[in-house]
């Protein structure tokens, strides 16, 4: 009879935050910071947006990865990758801004 033990190997992320997308759900405001491009000019490149739909990864389909989100100053509708997510807003009465 086996009997399964906790291995004692102690992982290289404990102790770190986990990822700000991981916790990002349709209907959540984000602030987007875009990477900064070599060969393009410092632009701050940051907006705010509300989630309209996720994505999963290819290695995890749980994992949402990539976001469809509205920029609240435009309204242009864009694809962007988890990394670029730097903050998640939510409201304190639960509302979105579409209603």
């Amino acid at each position: 009879m086996s009997v399964d033990h906790p291995s004692p190997v102690v992982s290289s992320l404990e102790g770190m935050r986990p990822p700000t997308f991981l916790s990002v759900k349709p209907g959540d405001h984000v602030i987007v910071q875009a990477p900064q491009q070599v060969a393009q000019a410092f632009d701050d490149g940051w907006w705010m947006g509300q989630v309209i739909f996720c994505e999963g990864g290819a290695r995890d389909p749980r994992v949402n990865t990539m976001f469809q989100v509205a920029n609240v100053d435009d309204g242009n509708i864009t694809w962007i990758n988890g990394d670029e997510v730097t903050h998640v807003v939510r409201s304190l009465d639960g509302m979105s801004l579409s209603s």
